[in-house]
């Protein structure tokens, strides 16, 4: 798995992450996805303020940013975000001298990885006569990390080591708050895997690539996604395989979105023995608290898998 690295280093200091005229007391954090803000909730000491940029039941691969969103990012002292592969529409803001000092990308290719794929590029390239899906993201590292347990504690240490660096930060206060969410995430864990147990043997099928990090992380059997892109309809062929990958497949359960059109995916499932259970990769229905907000994003996927079960199915 290709390392994760950080976009902000410690040798950060306070006036890059700070306006001058702010106190640590009403430091404004803002995230862009709601499962980041799980994570800076959970390290956050009480006198951060902490809010999300894409509203409930948007996705970040095709929102389009508004007035009052540019306003939220210009009044933001702190931006977390996944990364220009998730959030494309943020690229050219965080990237750039207006926005970039106070951004930090929590996802970023290792030189050596990037420096591979440009050597591999002309040999990689895609027939253009393919009536495939392409995906931004489809050759490369998937980049919903924050489903994965693992990545999001290693998220959740750079969100510390950020915090950290703003002048008056609690750091002992921090530190505690990371162990916490440490030990909460572990336990989590655990439970987790007994009661995925009893679903090992079915066959799962995900719309898009957002659950296969969370499969992986759980050893999870998933058999094929619909889209390679969720911004563009699949082609032909494409659709073709995982129909027959349905038909053949034991006890088919197509885990779905509910930011994406339900009638599409049941036009192609038409016919084929499905079940259906919806999981939710932006966290919508969570609460947003200091204590459990992540553990509950996992429970609540894990929740989603285990409605896939033949007692629990629906068709």
């Amino acid at each position: 798995m290709r390392t994760l690295k950080t976009a902000c280093t410690l040798a950060l200091s306070a006036s890059t992450l700070l306006y001058a005229s702010n106190t640590l007391a009403d430091t404004r954090i803002l995230t862009s996805i709601k499962p980041l803000e799980l994570l800076v909730q959970a390290i956050a000491t009480e006198d951060m303020h902490t809010s999300t940029l894409i509203p409930p039941g948007s996705s970040p691969h095709n929102y389009s940013m508004t007035p009052s969103k540019r306003r939220a990012l210009e009044s933001a002292d702190i931006i977390f975000w996944v990364g220009p592969e998730v959030e494309t529409f943020l690229n050219r803001l965080l990237t750039g001298s207006e926005f970039g000092e106070r951004s930090v990308a929590l996802m970023r290719k290792d030189a050596e990885a990037v420096e591979s794929e440009k050597e591999g590029y002309e040999h990689d390239q895609p027939d253009s006569n393919n009536d495939d899906d392409g995906h931004d993201h489809e050759d490369g590292e998937d980049p919903h990390i924050w489903v994965d347990p693992h990545m999001a504690l290693t998220m959740a240490e750079t969100i510390r080591d950020t915090l950290a660096q703003l002048s008056g930060a609690d750091k002992p206060a921090l530190d505690r708050n990371l162990e916490t969410f440490r030990a909460s995430i572990s336990a989590k864990e655990d439970q987790i895997r007994r009661q995925l147990e009893p679903v090992q043997g079915i066959s799962l099928f995900a719309y898009h690539s957002a659950f296969t990090r969370f499969a992986e992380h759980y050893g999870l059997n998933v058999e094929g996604v619909l889209t390679l892109n969720p911004e563009l309809s699949p082609g032909a062929r494409h659709i073709a395989e995982v129909q027959n990958s349905l038909r053949g497949a034991n006890q088919p359960c197509l885990l779905t979105e509910p930011q994406f059109n339900r009638q599409w995916w049941r036009s192609i499932t038409e016919g084929l023995d499905v079940t259906f259970s919806t999981w939710d990769p932006l966290a919508t229905d969570i609460d947003t608290t200091v204590d459990g907000g992540y553990a509950a994003f996992q429970q609540s996927i894990a929740d989603a898998v285990l409605k896939c079960l033949p007692e629990n199915a629906e068709h």
